[in-house]
């Protein structure tokens, strides 16, 4: 065990689970004021339920002994309740095996959370956990282990263990999860919003942020967390995560600088919600890529991501498909625009080592990029699709016409996040007491 590799990799968990939090502000400051808590809890419930399910099969069903060697599915029993894995002798690489699981927990949790905007001011609470059990099960455990389950040798490198067929029968390049993460969630939301429908008034009433200020600091969060997300991926503290590190610096600045032009040159403006979508659409891009391609590189990712999500995101209104939060527009494109692009920008300076077409790879490396990507969206839309339906059947998965116009809050929640009523009748009260007291020092003069 190495004390350093240790020490950052649980400082990096905890950064990756304080994105979670910072999702639900992004979120919850883009929708109405009457919805702003039920998306702060489709993400705090989020955690709740990837949590207990992780330590529970969803680690094992990630990292454990492949079921069959093709690569698809590790064994859920063998690590059930993380057995096999409490004593100190337990290593993965030279780190504790639990500082592996407890890292690998936080993707888990984002993941599911980031779902969750497809769906604002329009989802009932109970059907939505329900529905994040079942995704997370069924869907998000299998392609983590597809992706991010390595192959196991010993010194003679003979395959001792069997991992997931996107990371070593393809080898296609994902260092942090823009397969496993941000396509999967993409595909996941895209899913969703054509179960759930449009909401009531969508597109002539598409719902203007309510607190900009909200949506700045959950991306300011997200990008702070986001360096525990990639850097902590190296499971070192070594050049490989200040490699990642600068690229997720630099290719989320570019990002955002790609979205405000193309918002100053279609709409005569740029914006607060455009640079806060503009971050968030770079870290999604880079996340695959960041450790492939040099930082002149990442650039280039970051600033054709942000370009082309900004233009993504318009597309829902021309399809009719009311993505609430541009889950589709930002994690979906993004994430297949950031893994396609490993194909192109990859050079053999990074430490990936591997070149893509630009540097003189050739195809190779762009077409396992495209493999694994487009195996992940269909899995996970087909999926998606399924137990979308299973829960509307068998809970209902849409609030009533009446709940909706309400406001989801009052009705999932019994809550309300501002009482601007209650402080006007306070401050008229407040008002009138101050004009009493002045009349009866009035009177007594």
């Amino acid at each position: 065990m190495n004390s350093g590799d240790t020490a950052w990799v649980l400082v990096c968990a905890a950064l990756v689970l304080l994105m979670t939090p910072g999702l639900a502000f992004f979120y919850g400051g883009m929708v109405r004021s009457r919805g702003v808590l039920n998306m702060l809890m489709m993400s705090l419930g989020a955690i709740g339920v990837v949590g207990v399910l992780w330590v529970l099969f969803g680690y094992s069903m990630a990292f454990a002994t492949d079921v069959g060697g093709w690569g698809l599915l590790a064994d859920p029993f063998e690590n059930f309740g993380l057995a096999g894995l409490l004593g100190e002798d337990s290593l993965s690489g030279t780190i504790p095996s639990l500082a592996f699981v407890g890292f690998q927990a936080m993707f888990a949790i984002l993941t599911v959370a980031l779902i969750s905007g497809a769906i604002a001011d329009r989802a009932k609470f109970g059907s939505w956990m329900l529905f994040a059990a079942l995704w997370a099960t069924v869907v998000y455990f299998p392609v983590a282990h597809w992706v991010f389950a390595f192959d196991e040798t010993d010194d003679a490198g003979n395959v001792t263990a069997v991992g997931g067929w996107i990371a070593n029968r393809l080898a296609a390049i994902d260092f942090a999860g823009g397969t496993a993460v941000h396509i999967n969630a993409g595909a996941a939301a895209l899913a969703l919003a054509l179960v759930l429908g449009k909401r009531k008034g969508w597109p002539k009433d598409p719902g203007k942020p309510h607190n900009l200020p909200f949506v700045v600091l959950g991306a300011g969060l997200l990008w702070f967390g986001w360096f525990g997300f990639n850097a902590g991926s190296a499971l070192a503290a070594d050049g490989v995560a200040a490699f990642a590190a600068v690229n997720t610096l630099v290719a989320t600045s570019a990002a955002m600088l790609g979205w405000l032009l193309v918002e100053r040159f279609r709409d005569g403006h740029a914006t607060t919600l455009g640079a806060a979508s503009g971050i968030v659409a770079g870290l999604v891009a880079i996340t695959p890529a960041c450790s492939s391609v040099t930082p002149l590189g990442a650039i280039a990712v970051g600033a054709i991501t942000g370009a082309i999500c900004a233009l993504a995101v318009s597309l829902k209104f021309k399809f009719g498909i009311d993505d609430s939060l541009d889950v589709v527009g930002v994690h979906l494109v993004g994430g297949l625009l950031g893994t396609l692009l490993v194909g192109l920008f990859a050079s053999d300076v990074a430490p990936a080592g591997v070149n893509g077409l630009f540097y003189g790879g050739g195809f190779d490396q762009l077409w396992r990029q495209a493999v694994g990507a487009i195996a992940v969206l269909v899995y996970s839309f087909v999926l998606s699709l399924v137990l979308a339906h299973v829960v509307k059947a068998i809970a209902g998965f849409r609030a009533s016409a009446e709940d909706e116009a309400a406001g989801i809050d009052e009705a999932e929640h019994a809550e309300a996040a501002y009482h601007f009523g209650d402080d006007r009748s306070a401050r008229r009260a407040s008002v009138a007491a101050d004009a009493d007291d002045r009349k009866l020092e009035g009177s007594r003069a």
